[in-house]
């Protein structure tokens, strides 16, 4: 369901918008003739919003290559607002902290959710919901308490820890009366025996891996840091909120969708990686409803890329909407929530909203709180040779071979991964075939490039002499 710089494009987990008639042709333009600004006026509001969002750039050319963006992106939101004025669409866009990104950017530092592989899914008939049972006309999980602060996952990948971090906030919520914001970074740095941190997850993955590890610990404990990190094992075993199982809403419902968070915040993948997306800003006035409730978009589907959490939904003016939870801080979109168009007639819902929603169970109390943790011991390398290393929680790949015998290595930051014979790329274990010329994994030789996530970079070895406390590779575990 989030990647720094590889994003794992989905097929089959995770929202976006929806534009009428005219939007078609709006979501094409990269330059628009309407209302175009002059140069002085489009440098004025790049030197304003530079300022605004801290941003500076150190390479010889690159504030102005950043500038043409920013100046494309201002002709996109322009031209779109024009049309909501007139009344073309229901929400506008704005000079967000993603203005100066190309769309192509965007989605690989932004969005992070990976593909389902082909396995049987975590059914459960508790949110089933048939098409005349009466549920509540509207819910809000943040009125009841049981939502935290929306949070900023920064420029990594992770949308899929975010969205189940606050599935499980709110269930404790709900069971025990406390709000306790928990550890995404946990997630992160730990769970990575299928989800790949900044590089992309899902949710349900990150469910079995609380339930695997009897719980999760603190934000305040193991906070955020917006990067792939050492798994911190003494801060891991620090089971401060427990989970007893997930299951998955049935797919392709959004009656049973609405049954499930009229009972609890529910993770979703969406897709939305659309340029109107990126840029969303609000709704157009008070007069008209949530942003993104229109017709159908052309560029808004069922190619899940991002995870986020329905956290409630209600109607207004007659239009029917969800309420969703973002990752990406409170500036972004409403206060960092987007309302989205429920109840149209795909069944899979504004952009694949309920195309594989899930959520935590959760029966008792919580274990007592163990208090701070104290720092964790470095957990040793992965030996590659009697030379090299990588880091815990890696696999060895070689990067420059001669014969029988390997001279260079490099770190895939995967387990159990698959060196592909570019000898620059790896696959995850359960994506293993290496589609080299493609630059994606495969789970089978074949499976359709739909069903693929894009390969993982690998990182320099370095001496066994370079990681704290190791000075050979007697005893140490290998992968090479």
């Amino acid at each position: 369901m989030g990647a720094s710089t590889t994003p794992l494009a989905s097929a089959a987990a995770l929202l976006l918008l929806l534009l009428a008639p005219l939007a078609a042709a709006a979501d094409s333009m990269s330059i628009v003739s309407y209302g175009e600004r002059s140069e002085e006026e489009a440098r004025r509001m790049y030197a304003e919003w530079m300022a605004a969002h801290g941003r500076t750039y150190n390479a010889v050319g690159e504030e102005e290559r950043r500038f043409e963006v920013f100046r494309d992106n201002l002709r996109y939101v322009d031209a779109h607002n024009a049309a909501a004025d007139a009344g073309v669409h229901s929400f506008r866009l704005g000079l967000n902290r993603f203005a100066d990104l190309t769309n192509d950017e965007y989605r690989a530092t932004y969005l992070g959710v990976r593909s389902r592989p082909q396995r049987e899914r975590r059914l459960g008939d508790r949110y089933l919901a048939g098409d005349n049972e009466d549920l509540p006309e509207s819910v809000d999980w943040r009125a009841k308490g049981a939502v935290a602060e929306v949070k900023d996952q920064g420029s990594c990948g992770s949308c899929w820890a975010f969205s189940t971090i606050a599935a499980v906030e709110g269930i404790n919520q709900i069971v025990t009366g406390d709000m306790i914001s928990l550890s995404e970074q946990e997630l992160v740095d730990c769970d990575t025996s299928y989800n790949q941190g900044c590089n992309g997850g899902l949710m349900d993955y990150a469910f079995e891996f609380i339930i695997n590890n009897g719980g999760i610990d603190t934000e305040e404990d193991y906070p955020y840091k917006g990067t792939d990190g050492r798994c911190d094992v003494n801060r891991k075993n620090a089971k401060v909120v427990t989970i007893d199982s997930y299951e998955d809403v049935p797919a392709n419902s959004e009656k049973s969708l609405q049954k499930a968070v009229a009972n609890q915040p529910i993770s979703v993948a969406i897709e939305a990686g659309g340029r109107a997306f990126q840029l969303y800003n609000s709704v157009t006035d008070t007069n008209l409803a949530a942003g993104f409730i229109c017709g159908p978009s052309r560029t808004c589907g069922t190619a899940l890329d991002h995870g986020v959490t329905a956290v409630g939904y209600g109607t207004e003016n007659g239009k029917d909407y969800w309420i969703v939870k973002n990752s990406w801080g409170s500036s972004w979109g409403e206060s960092g929530y987007v309302r989205m168009e429920r109840n149209i007639k795909a069944s899979s819902g504004k952009c694949g909203i309920a195309v594989e929603p899930s959520y935590p169970l959760k029966k008792g109390a919580n274990p007592p709180n163990p208090g701070p943790t104290p720092p964790s011991p470095t957990p040793p390398p992965t030996v590659c040779d009697n030379y090299y290393s990588c880091p815990d929680s890696t696999t060895c790949c070689c990067i420059y071979e001669y014969g029988k015998y390997c001279f260079a290595w490099g770190c895939c930051p995967l387990e159990g991964a698959t060196c592909c014979d570019d000898h620059y790329s790896c696959c995850p274990h359960d994506y293993p075939v290496c589609n080299v010329k493609q630059g994606t994994c495969l789970m089978g030789k074949d499976s359709p490039l739909s069903l693929s996530v894009k390969a993982t970079k690998r990182t320099l070895a370095k001496p066994h002499w370079a990681f704290p406390g190791n000075t050979a590779a007697d005893g140490m575990k290998s992968s090479a």
